[in-house]
C-alpha cells in the first residue's frame, strides 16, 4: 500500500476510490504474490493524465526491478515507455521490434506542415500511400514514396500561411501508416 501511495486511504471502500486510485489499487493487488510475469491490457485508460504518468513511473519502476511486463495501450506516448513493441491489427501481428526498428524498417518520411492547413488536410487526405495526420494545429504527412509524398507537397510551397519541414517519422507516424485503409 506505501509504494503506491495507497496508505491514506485504507479505510476508503474501493468502489469510492477514483479511476485512477482504482488501477493502483488493482495493480497492487495484482503485485501481491510476486509475479515474474505482469499482464496490463489498457491499464491507463480513462484515468486522468496525472494518474496515468504515475501509473507508468511505477510499471517502469516494477519493469527495472526484474518484472516482466507486458502491456496493450492505444496511447503512442505509452508505447514508446517499452523496451519492444508489437503492433497487432483485427489480430495479426503487423511488426514488432524497438521504437527506432519498427520506424526504420517503414523507410517512412514524415513532413510537419503548420499554418493555414484545412485545404492541404482536404486535399491530401485521399491520395493512396498518403497520411494526413493532425498533430494539434499541424499536420503529419507521411508516406514511403518520398517522391510520391514531395509531388504533392509541391503545389503548398510557395504559399505564405502554410510552413512545410522535413521532420523525423515518430512512432504514432508508424502505426497510422500501417493500419490506415490505404496501406493495410
Amino acid at each position: 500500500m506505501a509504494d503506491f501511495g495507497l496508505s491514506n486511504r485504507r479505510s476508503q471502500l474501493a468502489r469510492n476510490l477514483s479511476g485512477g486510485w482504482k488501477q493502483k489499487l488493482t495493480l497492487a493487488a495484482c503485485l501481491v504474490h510476486n509475479p515474474k510475469l505482469l499482464l496490463l491490457d489498457e491499464p491507463t485508460a480513462g484515468i486522468d493524465p496525472r494518474s496515468r504518468r504515475d501509473f507508468w513511473d511505477i510499471i517502469y519502476d516494477l519493469s527495472k526491478d526484474g518484472l516482466t511486463t507486458l502491456v496493450t495501450t492505444h496511447y503512442m506516448d505509452e508505447a514508446q515507455r517499452c523496451n519492444k513493441l508489437g503492433y497487432i491489427s483485427f489480430g495479426k501481428l503487423l511488426i514488432e521490434g524497438t521504437e527506432q526498428d519498427i520506424i526504420d524498417s517503414l523507410n517512412l518520411k514524415t513532413y510537419l506542415v503548420s499554418g493555414n492547413v484545412t485545404d492541404i488536410s482536404f486535399e491530401l487526405r485521399y491520395i493512396a500511400g498518403i497520411d494526413v495526420v493532425a498533430f494539434g494545429r499541424s499536420l503529419h504527412i507521411s508516406s514511403a514514396d518520398e517522391e510520391k509524398l514531395c509531388l504533392a507537397l509541391e503545389p503548398y510551397l510557395t504559399k505564405k500561411d502554410i510552413t512545410i519541414s522535413k521532420i523525423s517519422s515518430s512512432i504514432e507516424d508508424a502505426f497510422i501508416y500501417m493500419v490506415g485503409d490505404k496501406n493495410a
